[in-house]
């Protein structure tokens, strides 16, 4: 096509391109775009100017897509009429009616969109004459359409040159494959909401489509062309119109664009600047090195030294090559953007201005100090000349990751410094020590730029573990890629030599037995890497000065320099960080620590200070207990996979509840455990270290008992069932299981382990106890007995103790019926019946607990973890019955407080949910699991 297109003149081109692209648009399937192509292709020679193609191509979509229009809006209907007598299912007046409406709404995006697309591009002009949008709309679309389609086109192809045919090809199908994708699931749901509107209707499916009226032109349009009143009723033409339609076309499309300046001005500003520098000077598709004043707008070193200051502001609004702009444009879009979404417009200003004044002014006086060292990296850096805002960007960059909260805020500011050392290292362009300097600078003036109450947390013994974790990650990795892949820079060996290869085995294999015991806070893998560190440090020494010494200094001998500097950054993690590694290699000297000399007991301690809801749960044998330093909290936790799963909130006073939770999350860290907190109250998280977060897994239940009347609709289940149970000579006892008779506890044993036996998965654990747990003699049972004394069902009630020893309510435990019993609502009678015991004994409250992975019903996920969990809950309804249990309590009208998972961060997840299930569900395997869930 290109050759074809050179034979001819510039003006002859430019009329291929017009007809091409207006017959394509018109309807006819021409390549309108391969002939677009070709002839910015042309333009490459210099022979005719791209932007004359583009407007060509500009200028023909208009009218061809105009010249559709028309033919559609004159045509069109009788294709419809045709299509209404073949499909009359289909093709009648309320779906067409439908059809117009929805162009009418949405049909400014599929104008502008269509555009771009294969195929849609020929179809949108008839297809919305057709449908009668508005004209004056439909030309405001197809004009903001078409010049932003010919601009995309030519600006990619002259920018890439022969390589942007491939991309835009596989662009613009992508997005029709798209289009359809969506296209087939409308369609779809379209028919699901026809045929289920039908069926509401009473309309049968099997009704013949013949004996409906066959559709006229009258029921559509008027003999003008005008909407026939019954589409005007419908609203498919108000509002739409003359200058308000135009101005509305504009305002749907341009709106988003509006939103952004008036929030983020600077940024807006900024890009544009950069962008119609880029066009001014051609530099968005031809490398900016070509103009003969490229010396005199680009900054360093020789510009300087030539006294051309203004350079570091003009340098600042242009890039080298046409590829850096997309990649600059990115970044200042989320640097610059997002830094004034958080600081305001001013600070922002003053970050980016500081960041690029100190990259390029310090990158300056860098490279007069290292030249004076007789560096051949320095000289040929102090030639180089430099464009580009990216010492500014990265500024931004490193400001804005200031705010993000903990732990992610040091995690994602150390992998910016990552990044920018050792591409300073490995790479040393003049834009990384400009991008190194800009963001050094940052860090240090974070006190600041965050202003006088800043205050920088100190990392937790994780944090630093995992800090050294990925530095020794890093290092081995770019030791591998930098000696077998050398740079090409002026200073990079081209064959690595022998000592090289001898330090990166070494490092590397080091480096692989010591990381993950770093990681885990070992004291010996810890030693080995300081040590390993050290020598490191001693080498680099070592070579730097040789090399300050030597008249000729190996390249190979620079590589091993450069490797070893970084294990000086590292080396300060691994000493600022000394006190995380503390934890023994030995699995027997991994414990907790427990205060042995205690003068309270853990059980002193609850009924004396009291607890939540699940505190009694606290007892149970399973636990472990971390006791803090004096003695008056204390802490029940389970160990699974590497965590320690704290059961409820801790027991203690409740103004030692934030001290108490950071003992244990140092204790936990000092051993290399994972701390969390499941199934805590909303103080629990009020007390919880700054930068955790939690999620909720479950809802308590409580019934308050000194306002509780059994009266009114919404008790008459409730009522009901005591009724029924006096009828049929039910009676109830609330006892000690520990204290009846062998009979009574026989059977209620096996009750329990009939229903047990009855389940896919094995009884759950944790917060939810069995018989053995029911017999302690401060548990209570409730007891539902016939005339034979035959247990028809039990309950089982464990203590919530207040201050002083007293017990201020009861939390349900254990609910089980006899399977083959004749009294079926024995359920609400035992729980309405044990509500009236404990109030007539004083008790202010009854928890019926809280079902995990349940939710009150209209209780919506708030995060992608929520709705994780909602889903699991669904998945393991038919095996637990979470939500039933849920929905059952609801009988007693309850009130609900939430209970969370508190947790470190997102990245203990994982390790969390292995724990929980083992914790649940002791002693069955993930695979068994997951059988069992794939065969409900």
């Amino acid at each position: 096509m290109d050759q074809w297109l050179a034979a001819i003149p510039p003006i002859a081109v430019l009329l291929v391109v017009f007809g091409f692209v207006s017959v394509e648009s018109i309807g006819v399937p021409l390549p309108g775009e391969t002939v677009l192509v070709a002839a910015t292709l042309l333009s490459l020679d210099g022979t005719i100017s791209p932007w004359a193609i583009g407007a060509t191509a500009a200028v023909g979509a208009i009218v061809g897509d105009s010249i559709g229009y028309l033919i559609g809006r004159r045509f069109g209907s009788r294709l419809l009429i045709i299509g209404a007598r073949r499909f009359p299912a289909r093709f009648n007046a309320q779906s067409i009616h439908s059809a117009i409406g929805i162009m009418n709404r949405w049909g400014i995006y599929a104008v502008v969109a269509g555009r771009f697309i294969a195929l849609l591009r020929i179809l949108i002009g008839p297809l919305a004459g057709t449908l009668r949008m508005p004209y004056r709309r439909f030309l405001a679309a197809n004009a903001i359409g078409s010049v932003l389609w010919a601009a995309m086109v030519t600006t990619v192809v002259f920018s890439l040159g022969t390589a942007a045919i491939t991309l835009l090809h596989q662009f613009t199908w992508i997005a029709l494959l798209v289009v359809v994708a969506l296209t087939v699931v409308i369609a779809i749901v379209m028919v699901y909401r026809s045929r289920k509107a039908r069926a509401a209707a009473g309309v049968s499916a099997g009704t013949s489509t013949d004996t409906a009226p066959e559709l006229q032109m009258s029921d559509l349009f008027e003999e003008d062309g005008s909407l026939s009143p019954l589409a005007a009723a419908a609203g498919m033409e108000s509002g739409t119109t003359g200058i308000a339609g135009v101005k509305a076309a504009f305002g749907v499309v341009l709106g988003p664009v509006g939103r952004v300046l008036r929030r983020t001005p600077f940024a807006a500003t900024l890009l544009g600047i950069f962008v119609v520098a880029g066009l001014a000077a051609g530099a968005l598709w031809d490398p900016l090195i070509h103009r003969p004043w490229y010396h005199d707008i680009a900054y360093g070193l020789p510009s300087f030294l030539d006294g051309h200051w203004w350079t570091l502001v003009t340098g600042t609004f242009f890039s080298q090559l046409p590829i850096h702009y997309a990649v600059i444009l990115i970044g200042l879009i989320v640097a610059v953007g997002w830094a004034e979404r958080q600081f305001g417009s001013l600070r922002t200003i003053g970050i980016f201005a500081g960041g690029q004044i100190v990259a390029v002014i310090g990158t300056t006086f860098f490279m007069l100090a290292a030249r004076s060292f007789d560096s051949d990296w320095a000289n040929h850096l102090a030639t180089q000349y430099d464009v580009g805002p990216s010492g500014g960007m990265f500024a931004c960059l490193a400001a804005v990751l200031g705010t993000v909260r903990a732990p992610w805020r040091l995690r994602l500011r150390f992998a910016l410094f990552a990044y920018v050392a050792v591409s300073l290292i490995y790479i040393g362009t003049l834009a990384d020590v400009e991008h190194f300097l800009g963001v050094v600078a940052v860090f240090v003036a974070t006190p600041f730029i965050r202003g006088p109450k800043y205050r920088a947390g100190r990392p937790s013994s994780r944090e630093w573990r995992i800090l050294a974790f990925a530095s020794l990650i890093t290092l081995a990795v770019v030791e591998i890629v930098g000696t077998i892949l050398p740079g090409d820079d002026a200073t990079a060996s081209a064959t690595p030599g022998t000592s090289t290869w001898v330090d990166l085995v070494i490092d590397v294999v080091i480096i692989a037995l010591i990381a993950n015991g770093v990681r885990l806070g070992h004291r010996l893998p810890w030693v080995i890497a300081v040590i390993l560190g050290v020598f490191n440090v001693l080498e680099f020494v070592g070579l730097a000065i040789y090399a300050f010494v030597a008249v000729d200094f190996p390249p190979s001998l620079f590589e091993a320099m450069t490797n070893s500097s970084l294990w000086i950054a590292l080396l300060v993690i691994l000493w600022l960080g000394r006190t995380a590694y503390r934890v023994p290699l030995r699995r027997s000297r991994r414990a907790i620590r427990q205060q042995q000399d205690a003068r309270k007991t853990p059980l002193d301690i609850l009924t004396s200070d009291g607890g939540g809801t699940l505190s009694w749960m606290t007892m149970w044998k399973e636990n472990s207990y971390f006791v803090t330093a004096d003695g008056e909290s204390f802490v029940a936790y389970q160990r699974y996979a590497g965590v320690a799963v704290a059961l409820g909130d801790p027991v203690g006073p409740a103004e030692k509840l934030p001290a108490t939770i950071s003992e244990f999350v140092e204790e936990c860290e000092r051993v290399g455990l994972a701390p969390c907190l499941f199934s805590v109250s909303d103080a629990t998280l009020a007390a919880a270290p700054q930068g955790w977060t939690h999620l909720q897994v479950a809802e308590d239940t409580i019934i308050d008992l000194p306002t509780l009347e059994m009266t009114g609709k919404k008790w008459q289940a409730i009522r009901s069932s005591l009724n029924r149970a006096e009828r049929e000579k039910i009676t109830f006892r609330m006892t000690s299981l520990a204290e009846e008779p062998w009979a009574v506890a026989s059977q209620v044993r096996a009750i329990s382990e009939e229903w047990v036996g009855d389940k896919a998965l094995p009884e759950m654990g944790f917060t939810l106890g069995g018989v053995d747990e029911a017999l302690d003699p401060h548990v209570k049972t409730a007891l539902a007995l016939d005339e034979t004394g035959t247990v028809q069902g039990f309950l089982s009630w464990l203590p919530v103790y207040g201050a002083d020893d007293s017990i201020r309510g009861w939390t349900l435990d254990l609910m089980r019926r006899r399977s083959d019993g004749t009294f079926k609502p024995v359920m609400e009678f035992l729980i309405a019946s044990s509500c009236l015991a404990f109030q007539e004994e004083g008790a202010l409250f009854v928890s019926l607990s809280g079902a995990p992975l349940a939710r009150a019903d209209g209780d919506a996920a708030a995060t992608g973890i929520d709705a994780l969990l909602e889903s699991l809950g669904t998945i393991l309804e038919p095996l637990y019955g979470f939500q039933s249990l849920h929905n059952f309590k609801t009988k007693f009208n309850p009130r609900y407080e939430r209970m969370s998972l508190l947790y470190r961060d997102e990245t203990d997840l994982p390790k969390i949910a292995l724990a929980l299930t083992r914790a649940f569900l002791p002693g069955e395997s993930l695979v068994g699991i997951a059988k069992l869930g794939l065969a409900r």
